[in-house]
């Protein structure tokens, strides 16, 4: 996500920050690099000169803050301009004060509409929220079938009425069914078209106006660049969109379309897809992004991630463990098991302050070595797990055996093992003295 972009940003500023003072030439030779870099990642031309320009009014002539150096006080302009490019801070829906909330999807076919409302039903009812998919797409072979599999999958309810009704009365219908079964989300699953015509924003349009909407938000395709730009304004110029959800993200290294769509139609991007999963669907938070792009990462939503992975009891009764030094290869596996939950690892990395993604290009963040870890645990009886000391020769040739892996494999695991619990030993006398906190998970590789 944004890695060219990221990479190549993060060089013009290290350029910067070799230079003890800054002549305002040297602010204009690193603007003008910037402004390669954007144009390069497929940002909108006219977002370009504006970004540049509000950036050199402020960088140039301007007092240094406190004990900020001159690149520093360049970095801290653009990142905040980067913000204010993405969309400011609150992005988030709105609710209605009066259920159901209905939130209108819309966008062409390709973009990801339909797994995106399952997606967003998905985060919605994280949120502790009741959501109804309403399937109103009765022209695309097998659309009603595929949202009732992700709803199955899900376990969210889909209304439909099948492919014979017109879609306006199937969300008239849908809107009755939410209500009269308290469901307070609803999310309309509307027909796309391979272009924008007349024939789909006319249904989009009675749609629009039978039920009233809360929100309408346009699925767009990153990966697609200025098209996805154009088809976000001409989307909005038809129908008055809310907001922007931005699919495929994860695959986009440049990131034109995110940082130019806001900019553009004047609506911001409200949700990212970073994934194929039902679970890769995240709120867009500006602020973070950039910083993520700038390198400077994004540890609220690391801690996010984290939150929502480490079961509390379990975590708790680590602590406990790891206090008591009982800590063994059951709590290792369990450990393992919910560093997997946060997400792929390298989406995980990219969280990480000064992780520079550039330095991991042609380096394979091979997850199947975590799969192999939990096979050779696996392959243990009860008794090496509780008591790794007794894994002598002939027990770890067998565990080798059972887990379709090498004795040094296993070997390698021991001493990782061994490693990891010297460090939290270490770690846990140091903070005897001190505020006891919850461990974090550690990072097995």
């Amino acid at each position: 996500m944004f890695e060219s972009l990221s990479e190549k940003l993060q060089s013009v500023f290290k350029k910067l920050r070799g230079k003890g003072t800054l002549s305002e030439q040297d602010v204009n030779e690193a603007l003008r690099e910037v402004r390669l870099v954007l144009l390069e990642a497929d940002v909108n031309f006219r977002v370009v000169k504006d970004f540049i320009s509000r950036v050199r009014e402020r960088a140039v002539g301007q007092d240094v803050l406190g004990s900020l150096t001159p690149a520093q006080h360049v970095v801290k302009i653009v990142n905040e301009e980067l913000i204010e490019l993405l969309g400011g801070v609150d992005n988030s829906v709105k609710l209605s004060p009066k259920p159901p909330t209905i939130l209108m999807m819309v966008g062409l076919h390709g973009a990801g509409k339909t797994t995106t409302c399952a997606k967003l039903a998905n985060l919605m009812r994280k949120q502790g929220r009741k959501p109804l998919l309403a399937a109103l797409d009765v022209y695309r072979p097998a659309a009603i079938k595929q949202l009732q599999v992700l709803g199955e999958q899900l376990g969210i309810p889909v209304f439909t009425l099948g492919d014979k009704q017109d879609p306006v009365d199937i969300a008239k219908a849908a809107v009755g069914s939410a209500a009269s079964n308290g469901q307070d989300v609803i999310i309309f699953d509307t027909a796309g078209r391979l272009h924008i015509d007349e024939e789909l924003m006319s249904e989009l349009g009675r749609i629009r106006s039978a039920v009233s909407p809360t929100e309408i938000l346009l699925v767009v395709d990153a990966m697609t660049g200025q098209d996805a730009v154009n088809v976000a304004e001409q989307f909005n110029q038809a129908l008055e969109v809310d907001g922007f959800v931005v699919t495929k993200l994860d695959g986009d290294a440049r990131g034109g379309a995110a940082l130019s769509i806001k900019a553009v139609t004047g609506k911001p991007i409200k949700f990212a897809g970073v994934g194929e999963k039902l679970e890769a669907l995240e709120p867009f938070h500006p602020e973070r992004m950039a910083s993520r792009i700038l390198g400077m990462g994004d540890v609220l939503s690391l801690i996010e991630k984290a939150q929502t992975a480490v079961d509390a009891e379990k975590a708790d009764e680590l602590e406990r463990k790891l206090r008591e030094n009982r800590f063994d290869f059951d709590d290792y596996l369990d450990q393992l098991q919910q560093m997997r939950k946060m997400g792929p690892l390298d989406q995980i990395l990219g969280m990480i302050p000064g992780f520079n993604a550039g330095k991991m290009r042609g380096v394979e963040i091979d997850e199947s070595q975590v799969g192999k870890v939990e096979a050779m645990i696996r392959s243990m009886t009860k008794e090496e797990r509780r008591h790794p000391d007794v894994l002598n020769g002939s027990r770890r040739r067998r565990v080798a055996i059972g887990s379709g892996t090498s004795i040094q494999d296993v070997n390698r695991l021991l001493n990782q093992f061994n490693q990891m619990k010297k460090m939290i030993r270490g770690l846990s006398e140091m903070e005897q003295g001190g505020k006891r906190g919850r461990p974090a998970i550690p990072f097995f590789g």
